[in-house]
């Protein structure tokens, strides 16, 4: 097994860090946060051909593969860039293993697709839940009545990423005992979509409600859906390694400027404890990403396994550099004056989406229970 990147990856890694470099970045947050709204990144990612990375060449897209969507992710995470990918891609990859033609609008990017997170079930809860509104008990998925092959979808999706301005919904909803996957257009009878109150005003967020909507049942099996989970555990934790760079970078770069009693803050012990912690945090975490992005197509069977060990760290990983990056910078770093509460804001939001980072922890504990 070779976790290098290949040469081709290199340049996707490279060029999405430049697309974003001209029109995303801490200053945007910054905007974004004093209600000068947030910019729309969509037109980027078009040009860039990221809408159509986990569609195959023969339906429009680029026929590329969750890792690379992962690297693109990342460099969204550095710069808190809020593109739209975290719900589109999951969405892309239920349509493109149910073999669905006339996606090639989705796979340019001229139709945005979004897909309503179904936590498959584990030995902690054994049902397809969602994440719910509010507290820690999770939400029921929809319900289905299946016509055919029509699916009339009832129930309501809470914290969807990048529900607002949506042209196509994913929904899992669950018929009987068995989960389906049903494509929605968002402006059918009987949709609704709200945009979310959020913490992290660079997150696209939105509660979606389903009265009687009626969608086309797509032919995935329960493995295929529950894949969905996986690739969008993946994504969030490839976003929050790339929060993690910028972080322990910005933190070392301010203790070897900043000195008092003569000395730089980088050579007190805390100092350098506390970001060498960082970055062995980093490194568990990237190491397990970029597992994660091999399992996908080197070993299916551990992807779950792997994707969910990678959200973990990755979460973990973010949660402990965006609270040293305010505790290295001081006084100075708990204020609106300075860069470090936007990361903190996106992990504590990141930290609870999707299942949470504790739902990603319970089933590597679960995976590594059942083997003693």
């Amino acid at each position: 097994m070779n976790l290098a990147l290949s040469d081709e990856q290199v340049f996707l890694r490279e060029a999405a860090r430049g697309a974003l470099a001209r029109v995303a970045g801490v200053a945007v947050a910054r905007a974004a946060a004093d209600g000068e709204g947030r910019p729309d990144l969509w037109p980027t990612a078009r040009q860039a051909g990221w809408p159509g990375l986990l569609i195959s060449e023969g339906r429009g897209g680029a026929g590329l593969g969750v890792f690379d969507a992962m690297l693109v992710l990342q460099e969204c995470g550095r710069v808190l860039a809020g593109v739209a990918l975290l719900g589109h891609l999951p969405a892309t990859s239920l349509l493109e293993a149910a073999g669905r033609d006339g996606i090639e609008p989705l796979a340019t990017g001229e139709r945005r697709a979004a897909w309503l997170p179904a936590r498959p079930p584990c030995d902690v809860e054994p049902n397809w839940t969602t994440d719910p509104e509010r507290g820690l008990a999770r939400a029921p998925v929809p319900t289905a009545g299946l016509e055919g092959d029509q699916a009339v979808v009832s129930g309501t999706v809470h914290w969807v990423p990048d529900a607002p301005g949506a042209d196509v919904l994913i929904a899992v909803a669950v018929a009987g005992d068995e989960p389906v996957a049903v494509l929605l257009e968002a402006n059918a009878a009987g949709v609704t979509v709200t945009e979310a109150d959020r913490y992290d005003p660079t997150r696209s967020l939105g509660h979606v409600t389903l009265e009687g909507a009626r969608g086309e049942r797509l032919g995935v099996d329960t493995e295929q859906i529950a894949a969905a989970w996986y690739i969008a555990q993946s994504l969030i934790a490839a976003e929050s390694i790339g929060s993690v760079e910028v972080a322990l970078d910005a933190s070392v770069a301010y203790a070897k400027e900043r000195h008092t009693f003569g000395r730089a803050i980088g050579s007190y012990q805390a100092i350098k404890h506390a970001l060498t912690e960082v970055l062995r945090r980093l490194e568990n975490g990237r190491s397990l990403l970029y597992y994660a992005g091999w399992s996908h197509t080197g070993a299916p069977d551990e992807f779950p396994l792997a994707a969910s060990a990678a959200r973990s760290a990755a979460g973990r990983a973010l949660d402990f550099a965006s609270s040293e990056l305010i505790a290295v910078h001081g006084g100075i770093g708990a204020t609106w004056e300075h860069d470090a509460p936007y990361f903190y804001r996106r992990a504590q939001l990141s930290r609870r989406l999707l299942g949470g980072t504790a739902d990603a922890t319970d089933r590597v504990a679960s995976r590594a229970l059942a083997t003693v």
